[in-house]
């Protein structure tokens, strides 16, 4: 019996290490650098999983981001743009690039330098919990807590939409003050997705914030999204658009233009 665990647990160990070199070569992954330092670099970088789905989409193929986070001039990133532009793929690859290289596995990008992250927090999603009497707002403020209490200058997090569960300036002034905790209390890279474009403002009162805006091209009351994410904050989050997209009746949306033109 022994002899069977031993050989099924070194089967398993070249089965998951031959799968990820194949997949490496297959897909032009590279090699990360791991260091101690403090600066996380990423160039060309793409989504193991969503870039293999884009090659079912009308474009065919997925478009790379870069990413640099450090712990001084470029601490946390305020990341606007329309939803289904590409925020929370930038996010969870930004993730999967930490994981992929602690593990030992190649990451989908042109090229990578790693610091060695402790911790990895992600407050991504919606969901409730009412066996337990907690709304979805109350596990999205009880996940951020966990983060905001545990996270090390050593850790990544991701953070998508904080604040959205309340009202409007509740989940503005509770953003905001996430936001501020993790650059000035905790010190940690930070990735934080949001609509909230007053958090661009960030940027200006604080030296280790940056914005970055997910790229999209108008043509008249159309939307072509380009999922390039650049420096610089983007001033619409085109709800209107993507819920037209999404199916809503035209007499709905059209109503919706007036309201917010009114």
């Amino acid at each position: 019996c022994r002899r069977i665990r031993t050989t099924s647990r070194a089967l398993g160990q070249l089965d998951c290490l031959v799968t990820l070199a194949s997949i490496a070569h297959q897909f032009s992954y590279v090699r990360p650098q791991l260091h101690q330092g403090k600066e996380l670099i990423v160039k060309e970088g793409r989504h193991p999983v969503i870039e293999r789905s884009a090659e079912q989409l009308p474009t065919g193929k997925f478009i790379p981001n870069d990413l640099y986070l450090n712990d001084t001039t470029d601490q946390v990133l305020i990341i606007t743009g329309p939803n289904m532009g590409g925020k929370s793929t930038y996010l969870r690859q930004a993730a999967l690039f930490s994981v992929m290289a602690q593990m030992g596995s190649f990451v989908p990008a042109q090229d990578a330098r790693l610091p060695i992250v402790d911790r990895i927090f992600t407050r991504i999603g919606a969901t409730d919990n009412l066996s337990m009497g907690r709304s979805t707002f109350m596990v999205e403020m009880t996940e951020t807590a966990v983060i905001l209490n545990a996270a090390t200058s050593k850790s990544l997090v991701i953070l998508d939409e904080v604040g959205r569960g309340t009202s409007t300036f509740d989940g503005l002034s509770i953003a905001w003050s996430v936001a501020e905790y993790l650059h000035r209390q905790n010190k940690v890279k930070t990735l934080f997705a949001t609509h909230y474009h007053e958090l661009t403002e960030l940027a200006q009162l604080s030296p280790g914030v940056k914005n970055y805006h997910v790229t999209v091209k108008e043509l008249g009351n159309e939307i072509v999204f380009l999922r390039r994410v650049e420096r610089g904050s983007a001033n619409k989050s085109y709800g209107i658009e993507v819920a037209k997209l999404a199916g809503l009746p035209q007499m709905v949306v059209q109503r919706a233009r007036e309201i917010l033109q009114g």
